[in-house]
């Protein structure tokens, strides 16, 4: 059976094609204007990868926070539910995944078949999220992919007191004026979210084996700081972790 996972996000959709237990094509594109259109777009350039017709999807299932912009979908899943799926298809030892985005971020308990158990979640504010490291970069005049690796850098430990993206952009501000070194700054940053996610987290308690999923798991700097504040002497990261969540999406719609 061939299906198709769409997890469509405020800033990047996501879309995976399964043919039986193997993923035959995935896509990631970021979202414009149209996100109607950017669904349209992520699910042609999934199947083109797959290298099959279009025709021969036989069920697709949208998840994500616009979810409902994808009207081609059967169906449409929870991020809860398609994360802790799309994890224990990659990883089935994982008891507890942590999945960080652009807008939002969720740990979620699930148990050896793929099944949500219990879940915490934190949308309010954006320092504990992705686009937080997005918005700092811009403060810092720095490439948002080498953030991670200006972290690691860090000879200092710097408070970041800030709890919103807001205020804490004015706080970068004053510690480039106080010629605080970037990479301290790199690292400040990302203990403020590994902190939150770490209370997050141990919310619905930390059963290992665990993984770090989304978009910002591609962050080395925040997947090391996550494991000290976790005490995890290890923290499995996925090669695509941005596309779980489409996996279990489309891994769902199998059912």
């Amino acid at each position: 059976m061939i299906t198709a996972g769409i997890d469509l996000g405020s800033h990047v959709a996501k879309g995976v094609i399964l043919n039986g237990d193997t993923i035959a094509g995935r896509a990631v594109l970021t979202v414009g204007w149209d996100a109607k259109s950017s669904t349209h777009e992520v699910l042609e350039e999934a199947v083109r990868d797959a290298g099959i017709d279009r025709s021969r999807i036989q069920r697709i299932i949208a998840t994500g926070g616009s979810r409902r912009d994808v009207a081609f979908a059967d169906d449409m899943a929870t991020e809860v539910a398609t994360a802790a799926k799309g994890i224990n298809f990659l990883y089935p030892s994982v008891r507890t995944v942590i999945d960080i985005g652009a807008e939002g971020s969720r740990t979620i308990k699930c148990d050896d078949n793929g099944r949500a158990l219990d879940f915490a979640k934190n949308d309010k504010c954006a320092a504990g999220v992705g686009a937080f490291v997005e918005a700092m970069a811009r403060a810092l005049e720095v490439e948002l992919e080498d953030m991670g690796a200006l972290s690691l850098q860090s000879v200092k430990q710097i408070p970041m007191n800030a709890t919103c993206s807001v205020f804490a952009e004015s706080e970068v501000v004053s510690l480039i004026h106080a010629k605080t070194e970037k990479a301290d700054i790199a690292h400040a940053i990302h203990d403020a979210i590994a902190t939150r996610a770490t209370a997050m987290t141990r919310r619905v308690g930390i059963e290992k084996d665990v993984a770090f999923i989304g978009g910002t798991a591609m962050n080395v700097g925040l997947v090391e700081d996550l494991k000290r504040h976790l005490e995890l002497d290890s923290l499995l990261v996925p090669d695509e972790p941005q596309i779980v969540v489409a996996i279990g999406a489309a891994l769902l719609a199998r059912s």
